[in-house]
C-alpha cells in the first residue's frame, strides 16, 4: 500500500508539470468559480424531474445520519446495490447543477456503510445546509 501511495504521489507531481512543459503557450489560465446556486437548467427536462422529484426525495427517506465537517456534510446511507444505483445516478447529475461541489461516494470495508460526502470551497457548508434543509432533517 506505501508503494502505491508513493507511485500515486509521484504522479500527481510529474505529471501536471510534463504537461505545462509541453503544452503550448497560452492565455492566462484562470480558474472557473461558479455561483453558489443551483442550475436546474444544466439539466434536460426529464433529467431535472428524476433528479429533483425522484432521487433527491428517495435518498432523503433513505438517509441513516448525517456527520457535519469543516467544509461541508456526509450523508449515512445503506450500502445495497440500489441505493447506490440511485445515489451515482444523483450525483452525476448533482455535479452538472451544482458544479462548486465537490462530491465523494465510498463504502466502508467490511461491508459498512455507503457515505456520500459534499464539501467545498468555503461557503459551501452553508449553501448545503440552507439547500438540503438540514436544520430539520434527522
Amino acid at each position: 500500500m506505501k508503494k502505491i501511495i508513493q507511485f500515486l504521489t509521484a504522479i500527481a507531481i510529474v505529471a501536471p508539470v510534463a504537461i505545462w512543459a509541453t503544452s503550448e503557450p497560452s492565455s492566462v489560465q484562470t480558474e472557473q468559480v461558479s455561483r453558489f446556486a443551483c442550475n436546474a437548467f444544466a439539466l434536460s427536462p426529464e433529467a431535472r424531474k428524476r433528479h429533483f422529484d425522484e432521487l433527491g426525495p428517495a435518498l432523503l427517506k433513505l438517509k441513516k445520519s448525517t456527520r457535519e465537517l469543516p467544509d461541508g456534510y456526509e450523508f449515512e446511507l445503506p450500502p445495497d446495490k440500489g441505493t447506490y444505483q440511485l445515489l451515482t445516478e444523483w450525483a452525476y447529475h448533482e455535479r452538472l447543477c451544482c458544479p462548486f461541489f465537490d462530491i465523494d461516494v465510498r463504502f466502508e470495508r467490511e461491508n459498512g456503510p455507503l457515505w456520500l460526502r459534499l464539501t467545498g470551497r468555503p461557503g459551501t457548508k452553508e449553501f448545503i445546509k440552507e439547500e438540503f434543509d438540514l436544520a430539520y432533517s434527522h
